[in-house]
């Protein structure tokens, strides 16, 4: 069989010179006699692998030299506990809720101090990002948390909010590498790799080193202070090597594109692509208000439930996979990673056209 456009949230799709050429290595990596999922941590060949992709990465971000670059696991929901752990000294934090992952990072918080909701867009659905130019801060706040862009709903921050010299801490998960991030505007910048970098398993996570500190609150787990994996350079534990390793292959596969300018110029005409065709349809409409939408993740609808269900059989049968919204929004939505080619937007475009025209 034919590879399909995989359209999926995540795991998502990888691009495949990365993939042939990890298939090159999976029984003799460069002369080791044995796969990178077989290598020992600790070994010469591995120690290479981790600090090449760390280099690359910095590379990429322009990452400072005082901050911290931490490959861990557990996802970017771990990071939801981790997080207030290791930074609430004041025991309060801010939140803007733009979505499920804001929200459930938000009421895990909870638990460990004053977690306070101080702007959200629940109330249309999440459809839009509020207006963060002049938000109600606390004080003693330890840091602002936000979630940059909202993969199920589709949605993207275009102006990181005024934290009023509060810390930011931004979950990235879904637009990691996407384009540009001005690193030094961050406290702590993290995401799951599986949208847009790699396969599930790793979390990268960019810390500013004066916020790891043995000082967390009582209780925190071993595994879970910052200290205790930056003191490790990520190897405390058997970290997940494997997908450390692609996540490396994927970073010298964007330096060799152009960087993450080129990446955003790339990403802008996808996105441009299905948006376009999105406003002028009868049929199908967008569900973002237009100034917020994602590059990323662009969710869509008829209108009708049975129609929607339609187009999504139809469009798998077609060779266009994983169209279906999240349960908790239904309709469909497109993720459009880096890794998805041109093509494969034009394609699904023509095929939409196709459906509209056959089901009027």
């Amino acid at each position: 069989m034919s590879r399909v456009y995989n359209f999926s949230a995540g795991p998502a799709v990888l691009p495949e010179e990365v993939l042939k050429e990890a298939a090159e290595e999976m029984m003799d990596y460069r002369g080791t006699g044995m796969s990178v999922m077989e290598m020992s941590h600790r070994s010469k060949a591995f120690d290479d692998i981790i600090k090449e992709a760390e280099q690359d990465l910095r590379d990429l971000l322009a990452i400072p030299d005082n901050y911290k670059v931490l490959f861990l696991q557990g996802g970017a929901s771990q990071q939801f506990s981790a997080i207030p752990m290791n930074l609430m000294k004041n025991g309060v934090a801010d939140y803007i809720i733009t979505g499920q992952w804001a929200k459930k990072a938000w009421q895990e918080a909870q638990k460990y101090g004053k977690a306070v909701a101080v702007a959200s867009s629940e109330d249309e659905t999440f459809s839009y990002i509020p207006d963060c130019s002049d938000l109600p801060i606390d004080d003693d706040a330890d840091y602002v948390y936000i979630c940059e862009n909202n993969t199920i709903y589709g949605t993207k921050f275009k102006t990181l909010p005024d934290t009023k010299g509060k810390i930011l801490v931004s979950d990235v998960s879904s637009c990691f590498l996407s384009e540009p991030h001005d690193v030094e505007k961050y406290g702590i910048l993290y995401g799951g790799v599986q949208k847009n970098i790699g396969p599930a398993g790793v979390v990268i996570s960019i810390i500013r080193e004066d916020l790891i500190r043995d000082d967390v609150l009582p209780g925190t787990p071993t595994m879970l202070k910052f200290k205790t994996q930056a003191d490790k350079d990520s190897l405390y534990n058997t970290p997940p090597c494997y997908a450390i390793y692609i996540c490396g292959k994927v970073f010298k596969w964007l330096k060799k594109l152009g960087g993450l300018e080129v990446m955003a110029q790339m990403n802008a005409e996808k996105a441009k692509i299905l948006y376009d065709f999105l406003d002028q349809s009868e049929m199908f409409k967008g569900t973002v208000r237009k100034e917020d939408r994602s590059l990323m993740n662009v969710p869509f609808v008829t209108g009708d439930k049975d129609l929607d269900a339609k187009f999504v059989k139809e469009a798998a049968e077609a060779g266009f996979v994983n169209l279906k919204g999240h349960r908790s929004v239904g309709g469909m939505r497109a993720s459009i990673y880096n890794a998805m080619p041109k093509e494969g937007v034009e394609k699904l475009v023509a095929f939409m056209k196709e459906f509209e025209e056959a089901n009027r």
